[in-house]
């Protein structure tokens, strides 16, 4: 049996808009999402679908079918703390908290999904789970969830998931072969010196001179050291110490993030940024503290999953409305720790309508998606979760 689920998603748009603008309206950050959550939850027990709470605000859901063959698909909830500045009926009514980064469409969607699903549950042949992820933006629920259980009992064997896009046109998606998203490390170095007056410099040990060094040697890693084909960023983003002009500080902080699109490249610079740093801290007589915490890892497209997804979406948009993108993103997307895990596929959902002024950057106070999105997002992870387990 074939199923039109975008004629079934169609019927149900307004409920959709519904949903994403009472989350648009309420937005909380990563582990806060009480609210989000309770929506989430409140949705599902109307439906008769089972679940549980994980990862503090998370929640894992299943339906389940005619087999142990299991999909998951993945939505995050939290948002950023940020003033919205749009002028609209659903603009958020918390101060300095905003849906900026489309999740509350991301739970919109999964949560249409459900409904749609669990209508059908006796024609598919395994399970369904979703995952609701908390704090995306900040430390990464997935790896939570992850680790207390939700892809076992029963054992998941694909997971799926998607991101709105700002830079590509309602009705249209993205799909990236291979890698699509960077790794990130952020990092911090302190520099001690020995603080002196800023008239006799030779009484002290300028870490100010130090970290500046350590800053332009830093970039040499990736202009001279790593394959030019291959993307990578080393950005330093603060740089704090002393008090005055006249005064030779006794310590330098600076931070900064790493982000690279392969493991070795990933190694390879958190070495060679202890190395430089060192080198050039001891040469002028200096101490050093490195700290590099490790963030999201690269987000990997299986091939086989992405061709799922492209199939799919050809089905319910058409063949023209699905691009094929060329190069990946150096932003970060904690779906990345479920792609570590099983065979995955992530893709772009399109949310951009100049025609409606919507157009404005993701992280920006006048993000904003065109709720026609909304449907075509369900319909494809329907479509791809029906095929999978067909």
């Amino acid at each position: 049996m074939s199923r039109n689920f975008l004629k079934m998603a169609e019927t149900m748009k307004s409920e959709l808009v519904g949903i994403r603008r009472d989350l648009h309206m309420h937005p909380e950050l990563g582990y806060e999402e009480k609210r989000t959550s309770g929506k989430i939850k409140e949705f599902l027990k109307s439906l008769g679908i089972e679940y549980r709470e994980t990862a503090g605000t998370g929640v894992c859901a299943i339906i389940r079918g005619n087999g142990d063959k299991t999909i998951g698909i993945r939505a995050d909830m939290d948002a950023l703390p940020l003033q919205d500045k749009k002028n609209t009926v659903y603009s958020s009514k918390v101060t300095g908290k905003m849906h900026a980064c489309g999740h509350d469409a991301h739970t919109t969607i999964l949560l249409g999904v459900a409904k749609i699903l669990n209508g059908i549950k006796d024609e598919l042949t395994g399970n369904v789970k979703l995952f609701f992820e908390p704090a995306e933006e900040t430390t990464g629920g997935a790896k939570v969830m992850i680790k207390e259980g939700v892809l076992e009992n029963p054992h998941v064997d694909r997971i799926i998931g998607l991101h709105v896009e700002e830079n590509i046109e309602v009705g249209n998606i993205g799909l990236k072969f291979g890698v699509v998203n960077a790794a990130s490390n952020p990092f911090s170095i302190k520099i001690k010196g020995v603080g002196s007056h800023g008239a006799r410099p030779n009484m002290g040990i300028d870490p100010v001179v130090m970290a500046s060094h350590v800053v332009l040697a830093l970039q040499e890693i990736i202009s001279r050291e790593l394959p030019p084909v291959d993307p990578a960023v080393i950005t330093i983003g603060t740089i704090h110490g002393g008090t005055a002009s006249n005064i030779i500080p006794d310590e330098v902080t600076i931070s900064g993030i790493i982000r690279t699109m392969k493991t070795e490249h990933r190694s390879y610079v958190k070495k060679r940024l202890v190395e430089i740093t060192e080198g050039i801290v001891g040469s002028m007589r200096g101490k050093c503290k490195i700290d590099i915490d490790e963030s999201y890892p690269c987000l990997y497209n299986d091939d086989n999953a992405a061709k799922a997804i492209l199939k799919a979406a050809q089905q319910v948009i058409g063949n023209d409305h699905v691009k094929i993108l060329e190069n990946p993103s150096m932003g970060v997307e904690s779906f990345a720790y479920f792609s570590m895990e099983k065979p995955s596929a992530f893709y772009y959902l399109g949310c951009r309508n100049e025609g409606k002024n919507i157009i404005h950057p993701a992280h920006g106070n006048l993000f904003d998606i065109d709720e026609d999105c909304l449907p075509i997002g369900v319909a494809i992870q329907c479509q791809t979760a029906y095929d999978f387990l067909k």
